[in-house]
């Protein structure tokens, strides 16, 4: 097997984004060519309740997916398919927002006044970007985990290791999502599919990402692996724990219109022209 090395690597920086929420981004509109099929990740870990609490109010979306995994915390969403609730604590929230779906995200925190997750953009390829839109709640006790023997687990949000897959399936772009803790002193060798992007973003301790290197990788980077069979990661002196993502390019152009990524300017100007006009959602309950 050919194992993939490391591309590149990035940090993410802060920025603020919806009412007020200072997150940190690891990758996004300037990146996005080369993370192909996948659009943004944002990072909102926070203990602060004034960098978060103001939340996402309503803003529309179209033509991608919005996948949230909240590690501690609440937020509260609400969207134009009547669909309300809270996610908590190892939840996830995968919405398809297809050919258009307004929503608001209010992060709330826990009793510490903690807030930690993440959420990543996917793209929707040019055939699905006008699908009916569709939401998926996924509480914590959905997600399989597995304890291998080498000493890694791993929470399996999207994909297939071994015989276990995840609760999100049916999705065009073949994603595989997971969270992984590798023990100390410990390696990780994970199968990857040739001509898929994959990449890792590192939040707890420290880790090797390429076995040609012995450069130590921490909190907050991101690694872009270049094509191969496998990734082999290395932890350092203590738990290294990390979102491993992968799926397949769509190779197709991309028009970003903030919240709205369709494949034309005119696309994305016809969208913000209907959103304008009250005309944007074409499908609700």
């Amino acid at each position: 097997m050919t194992t993939r090395q490391i591309k590149q690597t990035l940090t993410s920086a802060p920025v603020i984004e919806g009412a007020g929420v200072h997150l940190n981004r690891a990758f996004g509109h300037k990146e996005a060519g080369l993370f192909d099929p996948f659009l943004l990740l944002d990072d909102f870990r926070s203990d602060n309740p004034a960098h978060y609490t103001k939340g996402f109010p309503w803003h529309p979306h179209r033509g991608i997916e919005t996948i949230t995994y909240v590690l501690k915390g609440d937020v509260e969403h609400g969207d134009s398919l009547v669909n309300r609730g809270d996610i908590t604590d190892g939840d996830v929230q995968w919405m398809s927002a297809g050919s258009g779906i307004i929503h608001q995200e209010m992060p709330k925190g826990d009793a510490q006044g903690r807030m930690e997750g993440f959420q990543l953009w996917a793209n929707l390829p040019a055939a699905d970007k006008m699908m009916t839109p569709r939401y998926r709640d996924i509480k914590a006790a959905q997600i399989p985990t597995l304890t291998l023997d080498s000493g890694v687990t791993l929470k399996v949000i999207c994909g297939q290791v071994g015989e276990t897959r995840g609760p999100v399936t049916d999705v065009t772009i073949e994603p595989q999502y997971l969270d992984v803790t590798v023990s100390a002193n410990t390696t990780f060798t994970h199968p990857t599919p040739t001509d898929h992007t994959v990449f890792a973003y590192v939040y707890a301790g420290q880790g090797r990402f390429d076995d040609r290197s012995d450069t130590l990788l921490g909190n907050r980077s991101l690694v872009l692996f270049d094509r191969g069979d496998r990734v082999v990661i290395t932890a350092h002196d203590e738990n290294l724990r990390f979102l491993l993502v992968s799926g397949k390019p769509l190779n197709e152009p991309i028009a970003w219109g903030g919240p709205i990524v369709m494949n034309t300017q005119d696309e994305v100007d016809q969208a913000l022209a209907e959103y304008r006009a009250g005309t944007f959602i074409s499908h609700s309950e």
